[in-house]
């Protein structure tokens, strides 16, 4: 028998050039739509699937895993974890990859019908954030649903194959499984949801107060008037613009690539082999959405965005490419299992720098606004910080407690159920008599299942390494010696440990919530609850006017 190390080295050996392939296919399909395309990424995807489906490979490698062999036990541990998804039967593992494959398709050709016209994603947040028109804007976020009713029958037969493939090798269901081959244990991330859950209610709430009353004036309605489609984002995830504060002109007239490579350039970055490598421009038969992917663990890591001026493609290509240089960023000579990282630390690289939009000093030493201007948006850039951080953790608290439900009983009436999140975590009012599968709208449900808790948890990883940053070097912006500190304590190592360990070791103490709750708490201040009292009492004083009734 061949030992740890040979066994691990033929199998590694399989599968790389497996996955090289399936990688290089999906990329395809996401920037080109074509039947070919498609069936290409099929075949690759089964392909190798089917390997990760060895039975013998998988058991060998969780003997060892136990065997204490302390220097092939965390490629084994990982590798395995990787393969337990995918023991099941082989007719099993095909309907989920051509399922998959083709709500993708089926996503990637979407384009909405807006009162007869096509209208790309773009064109749908151009509406939601500029249009005073509550009818058409009624209008607009209906048709950015619609896609929802397209795909929802063929998520919740997806969801049951998952659930079948999941209880196939013990699990409850998929998103206990899925949990549990990510090094994330369900009670403690219920209970870390919970506690974020205590810590954004109130000053979420506080905020909302008076954003609702500014958005009632505008649109001229009640509060209890207010729909979804008053605000600026489809699903509510995006801070929406402030009466005191939009970005998007100071973002209207800059080279998005050339702003993105001189930032990560500051701090010793080079991304200009990746922008050769990326997609970044929309256009039909592409996918609407932005990703980075890392083809072949080492040299071939590429983004994929559908630029437009404005903050919101800013913020994107930033935070796209913090995955980037962590995928480029991880030790060549690590083995092929650990050339790659946990899923919830690369996104809290991508969310520190994304939120480099609403930095001051980014603001002034990259994008080269006046000292002047930025200072007198200095306090509206606290709120809006502090906003967009309220307003995301209540998102991901929607999504995450709702694909717990959807695979514990994929039958349910989640259209209703959908709602009942959004009411209770979000703070907005269902459309009345709406009876649509809305939740299916989102892609991440069918093709990015159970990934949103890492949203949330790269927010508190984003927090502590900020802080930690900050405590070490002042700041982020045009200093190479955080370049230098994220190459070497959070990149270089991969997944050479959990985690959790990662985190330890690079920040100096185990990912917790505090440094989420303090920076939250040091962009508010009380102006902001009595902003929001003010304009409480003043659309209260408009609404029971003579031309208004009361409540």
């Amino acid at each position: 028998m061949s030992t740890p190390r040979q066994f691990i080295d033929e199998l590694t050996a399989r599968l790389e050039p497996l996955e090289h392939a399936a990688n290089r296919a999906w990329w395809d399909a996401s920037t080109a739509v074509s039947d070919e395309h498609e069936a290409q990424r099929v075949a690759a995807d089964l392909e190798l699937r089917t390997a990760l489906g060895d039975a013998d490979a998988c058991t060998r490698l969780r003997t060892i895993r136990d065997s204490g062999d302390a220097h092939v036990v965390r490629e084994a541990g990982v590798l395995h974890d990787r393969m337990v998804p995918h023991q099941v039967s082989a007719a099993t593992r095909e309907a989920i990859a051509r399922l998959e494959a083709d709500i993708d398709a089926t996503f990637n050709r979407f384009r909405a019908d807006l009162d007869g016209e096509v209208c790309d994603d773009n064109a749908i947040a151009l509406v939601l954030r500029t249009s005073d028109d509550p009818d058409q804007r009624r209008r607009t976020w209906e048709a950015s649903k619609q896609v929802g009713a397209t795909v929802a029958d063929r998520v919740k037969e997806l969801a049951h194959l998952r659930n079948q493939a999941a209880r196939e090798v013990g699990a409850r269901d998929f998103f206990a499984l899925s949990l549990a081959t990510a090094e994330l244990d369900e009670a403690e991330l219920m209970a870390t949801l919970d506690a974020v859950d205590q810590a954004t209610r109130a000053p979420f709430e506080q905020w909302k107060t008076g954003d609702d009353a500014r958005r009632a004036n505008r649109f001229g309605c009640a509060i209890t008037e207010l729909r979804p489609w008053h605000y600026d984002d489809p699903f509510f995830q995006a801070a929406p613009t402030a009466d005191d504060l939009d970005l998007d002109p100071w973002f209207t007239k800059i080279d998005l690539v050339e702003l993105t490579r001189e930032t990560y350039a500051g701090i010793g970055l080079d991304i200009d082999p990746i922008l050769a490598r990326s997609d970044l421009e929309p256009r039909a038969g592409k996918s609407q959405h932005a990703f980075c992917i890392d083809v072949n663990r080492g040299d071939d890591v590429r983004v994929l965005c559908n630029n437009v001026p404005g903050a919101y493609w800013t913020e994107t290509m930033l935070h796209e490419f913090g995955h980037a240089v962590y995928d480029s960023g991880v030790d060549p000579g690590l083995p092929w299992n650990l050339r790659t990282m946990h899923p919830l630390t690369t996104e809290g690289i991508a969310m520190l720098f994304g939120r480099l939009t609403m930095d001051p000093a980014w603001l002034r030493e990259v994008l080269g606004i006046a000292t002047s201007e930025v200072d007198a948006a200095a306090h509206a850039l606290a709120r809006r910080r502090a906003t967009t951080m309220l307003v995301f953790a209540r998102w991901v608290l929607v999504m995450t407690n709702f694909e717990r439900g959807f695979y514990a009983d994929p039958d349910a009436d989640h259209d209703a159920r959908w709602w009942d999140l959004v009411e209770h975590f979000q703070g907005l009012t269902r459309p009345v008599g709406r009876h649509a599968p809305d939740w299916a709208a989102k892609l991440h449900v069918a093709l990015a299942p159970v990934y949103y808790q890492n949203y949330l948890l790269g927010e508190l990883v984003a927090s502590q390494i900020q802080a930690t940053i900050v405590t070490r070097f002042g700041g982020i912006v045009g200093r190479p010696e955080v370049g230098h500190y994220l190459r070497q304590e959070v990149f270089a190592p991969g997944w050479r440990v959990p985690w959790s360990e990662l985190i330890e070791s690079a920040t100096g103490s185990p990912l917790t919530v505090h440094a989420f709750a303090d920076e939250l708490q040091s962009l508010l201040d009380p102006e902001v609850v009595s902003e929001a009292c003010t304009q409480l009492n003043l659309a209260r004083a408009r609404r029971t006017g003579p031309d208004r009734p009361g409540p």
